[in-house]
């Protein structure tokens, strides 16, 4: 997502959410900062999105959150600093590092020359602080390791893993005892007599009081921890519900135990058991949620992996190895054969191959010799390069992608409001069933109504899963877009995924997206009285400056130096103009020529035959008189045809937009089998063509690669930019299409309507499990004979919901292409390295 000038955007890690109503307060106490225009909390990755004014208080956020009580989290950093010499100089690197908004506190020491850095993690990137403390005159390198924050969050993730697998380990162990003397007693009644006769009913009662007091102020003091004083803001969360169920079943099996003389005859029952179990199975759904949800981020994981940890810089004749995070732009490094390249550079020496299918797609290694760009992340083949550094950090194109994909998973889809409006009442709805279900058992249930009552209750506070809810959506997202990055298909704006699969209709640019865009003059007619050798290079040097590709046809096919060309106009959807050696060059589309009067007569016939094979056909004029036919051919890229009767196969219309004439674009389109045509389109006319079709079909997605494409791209319902494209292309695109391969356009629609039917699947079985189960809990079904569920029941049930949640959205990682690669025309291997320009 791109900010405005005059906007911010920034995330922030949010802690102690638990499920679908934390991510909601949480969002709203962010919304309601003043400057924030719009929030976003996922609950699958515990980040916040805030986007907003661009003065935008980051400390007021982090008091927000922390006041409705999800703290931000928080990270610490230790940098070196050089120059400092006195206590001025502390003073005003303090004041630089605390100035990087996000930074909570930075204290400088003098004799060690270090800075200690606390900042919000997510809103601040070691970058910033580098280059704070450099803008102040005193350059600063992080100390120890180059690992960043995801690194440092994935290490906590595993110690939370760790922690809550020994909490589980430790609340079996205790559980076990009770459960088995409880109810083992009831199910098997010789156990029962056994236990009267050998320990004591009195002596069991104690003992299981002892046992599940350990459990619940042991292993299970984290859902009071967090669940009473949600309760008490009048927030409850599911950590109250797990809070409150227990505490009922602990509180009355504890007077049962001592005091049964305060409850009425015959009702003093103890359920230590229940309580002991709910804990422990809810710890263990936890622990495999928490180890499902490390999984949902595999993707991101495995592009940060690509970022090597250290470099060789060239200093003079020598070498050392430096830390990737202190690289700056201009640094002389050098690959070895084998490593993978720091960062993105421009080769100073050396001649290697590179494989960069990390990023391409593309297995076969790319020639790379002096000059050529390097990407960070790819590796070099058998064969020394030095290079020099352009883009470190944050700025190289990995670290672009990586961000890229980090935001779209951290989207919210329009499916979403749905589920945030429903959660946001689910739990205090849950809290005031179990107290209805209370009341009601206890006027109407069977003798002895209370520990009826209590069981009842219980069972419906701890069934309610409003986790399940929480996670349907943002762990299908982030796992569909981790999957679509590894296929090469970045989606930059989250929401794209649902509107794509929305999608009836699919327009297609045709050069550089249907064709290979890198076209072949095949002939030149000239009028008598002018030969090839004269109007060719004065064609060629008014078509120098552009960049079509059809222009670079015209210019690779002169031999030699151009000659000066002077006030080139481009006249976009029409050609150009320009002054070349003193004469008037005109180039351009039929159209161009009507509209300047000039009469291409005598080349009409020939024209239309080119253009029916399916070339381009130009005219040239020289000094207002006609002078050349000119018919580009560029052949169609290998899988075109089989993407698109893949995208037929999945029930899309195919359109072809192209501002060539009527009979090229024809000839094209049968070729191809496209269903639409629209010929002679200027960047307006695409506008308008796509607005027509968007009004007969229905939601369009646009498929484009030049400058005149991003009006277009802007128009459409979704628009798909093909990597190798321009800037202003792909800045305009929702989805980017890595390899340049159109068949990645079939791949987008594949992971987006695989995505939305898991979001479905997952939404069908969270509202379906508490529809049906939380009635079930609440004893309907007794009065009919059915059962009433035991509170041990309802928490193994509640523990697995998530579970299967998480479970189902990760078959996303297995999913398929959506095209034979086997079977199509060419390997699905995209067309060659993601040029510099496809940063957006």
């Amino acid at each position: 997502m791109h900010a405005k000038s005059n906007e911010t955007e920034l995330s922030l890690e949010v802690t102690g959410l638990n499920c679908a109503g934390c991510a909601g307060r949480a969002e709203r106490a962010l919304a309601g900062v003043e400057g924030v225009a719009e929030a976003s909390v996922n609950l699958a990755n515990s980040a916040a999105v805030v986007s907003g004014q661009a003065d935008l208080d980051v400390m007021a956020l982090r008091d927000a959150l922390a006041q409705a009580g999800y703290p931000a989290g928080e990270r610490v950093v230790d940098l070196d600093i050089d120059h400092l010499t006195c206590a001025s100089c502390v003073g005003r690197v303090e004041r630089a590092l605390s100035a990087v908004p996000g930074v909570v506190s930075a204290e400088v020491n003098l004799a060690q020359e270090q800075a200690h850095v606390r900042y919000l993690s997510g809103a601040v990137r070691i970058e910033d602080l580098l280059k704070a403390s450099d803008s102040a005159g005193y350059p600063a390198h992080r100390r120890g390791s180059a690992e960043d924050d995801t690194a440092a969050r994935e290490a906590e993730k595993a110690d939370e893993i760790t922690a809550l697998g020994r909490q589980v380990l430790l609340a079996a162990i205790l559980t076990l005892p009770v459960f088995v003397i409880e109810m083992g007693g009831h199910m098997i009644p010789a156990l029962h007599h056994w236990v009267a006769r050998t320990i004591g009913t009195g002596n069991s009662h104690i003992l299981q009081f002892v046992l599940t007091t350990l459990v619940l102020f042991g292993p299970g003091m984290r859902f009071y921890r967090l669940g009473l004083p949600a309760l008490l803001r009048g927030a409850p969360d599911m950590n109250a519900l797990v809070a409150l169920g227990t505490a009922a079943a602990y509180g009355f099996s504890v007077v049962s135990t001592f005091a049964p003389g305060l409850l009425p005859a015959g009702t003093a029952n103890v359920y230590y058991e229940a309580a002991a179990v709910i804990v422990t199975l809810i710890l263990l759904g936890r622990w495999l949620e928490a180890r499902a949800k490390g999984r949902t981020g595999a993707a991101i994981k495995a592009l940060v992996g690509l970022q090597p940890k250290v470099a060789l810089v060239v200093t003079g004749a020598s070498a050392e190895e430096r830390a990737v995070s202190d690289l700056k732009e201009g640094d002389h490094l050098r690959a070895r054969p084998g490593e993978r390249i720091a960062v993105d550079g421009v080769v100073l020496s050396g001649q290697s191959f590179v494989d960069e299918s990390m990023i391409s797609g593309e297995p076969v290694p790319v020639e790379k010799s002096e000059g050529a760009e390097l990407s960070a992340g790819t590796i070099n083949g058998s064969a020394v390069l030095d290079y020099r550094a352009t883009h470190v950090g944050a700025d190289t194109l990995l670290a672009q992608i990586i961000r890229m994909v980090e935001q779209a998973q951290g989207a919210k889809l329009p499916v979403q409001a749905l589920v945030d409006r429903i959660t946001l009442w689910f739990v205090p709805a849950v809290i005031v069933t179990a107290l209805l279900t209370f009341v009601v058992w206890l006027l109407a249930g069977p003798a002895p109504a209370l520990p009826f009552a209590i069981v009842a209750a219980v069972s419906v506070l701890i069934i309610a899963c409003p986790c399940a809810m929480g996670l349907a959506t943002p762990t299908s997202i982030m796992v569909g877009i981790g999957r679509a990055a590894q296929m090469g298909v970045l989606f930059r704006k989250g929401d794209a995924l649902q509107r794509l699969q929305e999608a009836r209709v699919v327009a297609l640019d045709k050069t550089g997206t249907l064709t290979e865009g890198r076209p072949s003059l095949t002939l030149m007619r000239c009028v008598d009285g002018r030969d090839r050798a004269e109007v060719l290079p004065l064609v060629a040097a008014a078509e120098a400056q552009s960049e079509h590709p059809i222009a670079r046809a015209i210019v690779a096919a002169v031999e030699g130096e151009l000659p000066e060309a002077e006030s080139v106009e481009a006249i976009p959807g029409f050609g150009l103009r320009a002054k070349v050696a003193g004469q008037d060059v005109l180039v351009g589309a039929k159209r161009l020529m009507e509209r300047e009067g000039i009469d291409v007569s005598p080349f009409l016939e020939e024209a239309e035959t080119l253009a029916g094979r399916g070339a381009t056909v130009l005219y040239a004029a020289i000094d207002g008189a006609s002078a050349a036919l000119i018919a580009v051919t560029d052949p169609v890229k290998a899988g075109s045809r089989a993407a698109v009767a893949a995208m037929q196969a999945q029930g899309l219309k195919v359109a072809m937009l192209t501002g060539d004439g009527q009979a090229t674009a024809k000839a094209i389109a049968a070729d191809l089998g496209i269903d639409i045509v629209e010929a002679n389109c200027l960047p307006a006319d695409k506008v308008q063509a796509i607005q027509r079709l968007q009004g007969e079909h229905g939601t369009l997605a646009f498929v484009g690669d030049g400058i005149n494409d991003a009006p277009a791209l802007a128009a459409a319902d979704v628009g798909l930019a093909i990597g190798t494209g321009t800037d202003v292309a792909i800045e305009a695109a929702d989805v980017v299409l890595v390899s340049g391969d159109l068949r990645g356009v079939v791949n987008a629609f594949t992971v987006s309507r695989a995505t939305l039917r898991n979001i479905r699947q997952n939404l069908g079985w969270a509202f379906g499990y508490n529809i049906l189960l939380v009635p079930v809990a609440a004893g309907v079904l007794v009065p009919f004979g059915g059962p009433l569920l035991s509170p041990g029941l309802a928490a193994g049930a509640m523990a697995l919901s998530s579970v299967f949640v998480l479970s189902n959205a990760l078959r996303l990682r297995r999913l398929k292409s959506g095209i034979d690669e086997q079977k199509s025309d060419g390997a699905f291997t995209g067309s060659g390295e993601l040029e510099r320009k496809a940063r957006a």
